[in-house]
């Protein structure tokens, strides 16, 4: 759950923003920016639309809980539910969770199979190792593992599915697992870990600076465009070298106040990144929202447009 900017308790800051039609609109219109590189992730991770949108029901309410709390007002119920969104009855269900508990998420229909396959006793060979399965067959099939577990989805598109992942071949008419696990590594757990922290803290200062009064997070940008791949490289490699330096500067800095607040009552954390990334301007592979056709200067950056 992500906070709001630290604020003193006693001189809260003040909301710039107010709830509007017109704002709810341009909040949504970017959010759809925001979230297509999330979807992305969360496809490829198996995380179906229903999973997250059921998911998002307690971060909403994690939300207005944390905004009525900074406003000094008793997060009830009512008011969870008015701010939130969310239905009274759901709230009410979510209330009387332990804070730590969570649902795990269902696992997409390809994984089932897959997991199935490689646990079930029917479908292992002696030494343990998946059988190799016939596409169709009434007994022991890849179409007969499917309808085990599902006969809402043919067992065709869950083979496709399968196969775009890397996860199954082909041997003439018979399926082989390639996959014999769906385990993520600890290295994979570690990352992602990483990213969601980077990238929400990340959010959650340019969110403080667009809606909140009071001294401004650093957050700001260089954009280019028209550039070679050529052109791509030497400015990643740049960024590279500016992000070592500024490395070692705050890495030392943080380590000396640590050190100075050790023994003080400091309750406040920090976090200090930079990102690199490029793509097509024109055809991406990346999933983005309509955007205007003239993308106008950042106000947290800087645009260079370079014309040829």
């Amino acid at each position: 759950m992500k906070r709001a900017p630290p604020a003193n308790r006693e001189h809260p800051l003040k909301q710039q923003v107010q709830p509007s039609a017109e704002n709810a609109e341009l909040a949504l219109r970017e959010a759809a920016t925001l979230m297509a590189p999330v979807a992305l992730w969360l496809l490829r991770h198996g995380v179906s639309y229903p999973v997250f949108a059921d998911m998002l029901k307690a971060v909403f309410l994690n939300a207005a809980r944390d905004e009525l709390e900074r406003g000094a007002t008793k997060p009830t119920q009512s008011a969870l539910s008015t701010l939130s969104g969310v239905h009274r009855k759901d709230v009410r269900a979510m209330l009387q969770l332990p804070t730590a508990e969570h649902r795990a998420p269902r696992p997409p229909l390809s994984s089932q199979v897959l997991t199935h396959w490689l646990t079930s006793a029917r479908y292992r060979a002696a030494d343990g190792t998946p059988r190799v399965l016939p596409r169709a067959g009434a007994k022991r099939s890849f179409e007969t593992l499917c309808r085990e577990l599902s006969n809402d989805v043919h067992p065709r598109t869950v083979l496709e599915e399968l196969l775009r992942l890397g996860l199954v071949a082909l041997d003439g008419e018979c399926v082989v697992a390639v996959a014999h696990s769906f385990v993520p590594s600890t290295r994979l757990d570690r990352l992602t870990t990483l990213f969601a922290s980077n990238a929400a803290d990340h959010i959650a200062a340019a969110v403080g600076n667009l809606t909140l009064s009071g001294p401004k997070y650093l957050e700001q940008s260089v954009y280019a465009d028209g550039l070679t791949a050529e052109s791509i490289d030497l400015l990643h490699h740049a960024a590279r070298e500016a992000w070592g330096k500024a490395f070692q500067s705050m890495a030392t800095r943080a380590r000396e106040r640590v050190d100075h607040d050790s023994q003080g009552d400091g309750i406040l954390r920090m976090r200090f990144g930079a990102y690199f990334y490029s793509e097509p301007t024109t055809a991406s592979s990346t999933p983005r929202a309509p955007r205007r056709t003239r993308p106008a200067t950042p106000a947290n950056g800087i645009r260079v447009k370079i014309k040829r």
